[in-house]
């Protein structure tokens, strides 16, 4: 059973290079993938014709901002600059051929929106609108310290020394 925990965002500007790697949005607190139908409905003399018409697809995230995040960074640099975004919605859990489950698509980032409150953190909400549709898929396996990142598992002691990693030091991305 999957856990919306184990679900991350990977984002990636159309303008990198080619072998770059996947930028992790940081601090995500939430995320969500739907998909919607335009139902056709006409009447007729004979009773109602009901079809199905264009979908329509988005990823919706929200995550506490961090000045310097690679991902939030690609997601406000989209919108500022009216450019497509890659985006990737990865379950972190292997699958059976030892790869990530996975749905990607090309995307326009519709709105971002950051709220400061008073209690001193930042939030950042952004709304990703699929170009045609969203692709299924397996990606390979995600470097140990992005999903250490992202979800951190047992230690034993004197394996590492510090505190819990600070979310400053973002991991490189797959």
């Amino acid at each position: 059973m999957q856990q919306g925990k184990d679900t991350i965002l990977l984002v990636q500007s159309t303008d990198a290079a080619l072998a770059a790697k996947g930028l992790l949005i940081g601090n995500l607190t939430e995320n969500s993938y739907s998909i919607e139908n335009d139902v056709l409905d006409e009447s007729t003399k004979f009773g109602r014709i009901v079809g199905y018409g264009q979908n329509s697809e988005s990823f919706e995230l929200t995550a506490y901002g961090e000045t310097g995040d690679p991902g939030q960074k690609a997601v406000l640099d989209a919108i500022r600059n009216k450019k497509q975004i890659k985006i990737w919605e990865v379950d972190i859990n292997l699958n059976s051929t030892e790869k990530h489950d996975a749905v990607f698509a090309y995307g326009i980032v519709e709105s971002v929106e950051k709220s400061a409150a008073q209690d001193g953190f930042v939030e950042i909400s952004a709304t990703v609108q699929v170009i045609g549709s969203s692709q299924e898929g397996e990606i390979d396996a995600l470097p140990a310290e992005m999903i250490d990142f992202a979800r951190y598992g047992f230690e034993a002691p004197g394996a590492s020394t510090g505190e819990f990693p600070d979310q400053q030091t973002a991991p490189p991305g797959p």
